[in-house]
Parts: C-alpha cells; structure tokens; sequence
C-alpha cells in the first residue's frame, strides 16, 4: 500500500506560477483522478510526480520516502508513469517494447519470466495478439495499451496516466477504464489526469480538480458532479442528468442565439 502526500508543492516556469502552495493525499489501493481546464497544471503535476521534472519548492512523498531519494530500481517498483505523448522511431516488435519495462531489473537480458511477465500483460489488455508486430504500424490507442502494458510489466505500486484514454475508441475506453478501476482494487494506487468528467465519474473514486494554480478536491461523487461545482472549475455553465443511476454532465446549451 502506497499513499502519495504533495506538501506546499509550487513550480514556476518563466517566472509563471504554474503551480502554488499545492497540498494533497492521494490514498493507497484508490483510483484517483484529475481534472481541469488546458494549462491548469496537470501535465506539470504529473512531470513533478513522475521525477521529470526537478522539485523547485516543497515535497514529494511515498509513503516516508522523499521522490528525490528514490534511484534506479527502487524507482521503478515504486511506480509506473505514462506520459500523453510517447514516440518510437524504432521497429521494435511490440514484446519488446512491452519488455523494457523490466529493464530496471534485469537489465540487457531479460529471463524467460520477464518475457512470461511481458506477455501477461498484453493478455490483461486483450492484445497479446500484437506481440509480433511491429510498434511504429499500430494505431494510436493500440499504441497506447502497449505502452499500459509495459507499466504493468514493470509492476509498480503506483501507475501515473496522463490521458490514457487518448486515441481509444469507445470500447477500449470503456475496457481501459474498467481495467484502471479492477487494478487498484487489487492494490495498485491508480492517478490519472483525465479530460472527460463522465468517465472519470463511472470508474473513478476520487476526484480532484486544479484551478488557479490551486486544488480543489470533491468530498464525494455528488460534490464532484454538482453543475455550480464544475461551472467554477471550467467557466462553463453544466446540466446533470442521470443514466441508470449514474450522473453525468453536459455543457448547456445558449438557446439565446
């Protein structure tokens, strides 16, 4: 179990404050996410999380341990992080790339089991049928379970996503989703910067949101969902409705024009 404390976390980028006096708990074996407006900080959060970007002002802790003292392989059992944009120019057949997620293991030769590991996880995903191709012919959302995939591989105690359902189609955001939230039931501590609240809502336990260079965290579902709520955090008036039981929002619509 792997709880993440953010304490008076700030960042500037040419002299902008990206991200200030930030102060939050993501909980162990939950699947937290995400949301806000484009350029809210999000992106630069995760960066911080994830060790990319260098600690300018406050901490980042698992559980006891400081981010900046964790090195190598302790890194890497400690969490996985798939960032919105990854490219190979490579033809490297998709096993492969799955199997670099055990490269801080077992370095240059990976053993039998962390090829069994590699394919396990295109298993979990449904795409174990990809194994032989080649990475750069995939489609973008078949890139992006791959790529899931190799996280998984690595078996981490924490996964970061930055919009893992970039380029997914309607199933495999549906499939991912359910998958995200079956993980961290099992014990994975799952934290993801979504775009669309709805999903987020169906599969998610809990909600953050980042406005001003701030946090603003949801109580609960029924907070997180509440159209005066979103209306602060994006700008934007919402309608909620429910579908089997389930709510989701909407922008509404100006019938002024």
């Amino acid at each position: 179990m792997t709880n993440i404390y953010i304490r008076e976390l700030s960042f500037q980028y040419q002299n902008r404050q990206i991200l200030d006096h930030i102060n939050l708990q993501f909980n162990a074996e939950r699947f937290s996410v995400l949301l806000g407006k484009n350029g809210s900080g999000k992106s630069t959060l995760f960066n911080l999380m994830a060790g990319i970007y260098p600690l300018q002002q406050g901490q980042i802790l698992f559980e006891t341990q400081p981010l900046q003292v964790l090195k190598g392989t302790q890194r890497a059992k400690q969490f996985g992080f798939l960032a919105q944009n990854h490219h190979s120019v490579f033809n490297f057949q998709v096993l492969d790339v799955v199997l670099t997620g055990r490269s801080a293991f077992s370095g240059y030769k990976p053993s039998s089991t962390d090829q069994d590991q590699a394919f396990d996880a295109l298993k979990s995903l449904d795409i174990q049928h990809l194994a032989q191709r080649d990475y750069t012919t995939l489609s973008g959302g078949e890139r992006q379970l791959v790529m899931i995939a190799r996280i998984l591989t690595q078996n981490p105690k924490v996964i970061f996503l930055d919009e893992p359902t970039n380029h997914l189609d309607m199933y495999y955001q549906a499939f991912l989703m359910e998958k995200l939230q079956h993980l961290s039931q099992q014990g994975y501590t799952i934290v993801a910067i979504m775009h669309d609240p709805n999903l987020a809502f169906l599969y998610a336990d809990d909600f953050f949101f980042l406005k001003q260079q701030q946090i603003i965290k949801a109580d609960n579902k029924d907070q997180a969902t509440c159209p005066i709520h979103l209306q602060q955090v994006y700008g934007l008036a919402f309608e909620q409705g429910f579908v089997a039981g389930e709510p989701m929002v909407m922008p509404k619509k100006n019938t002024s024009t």
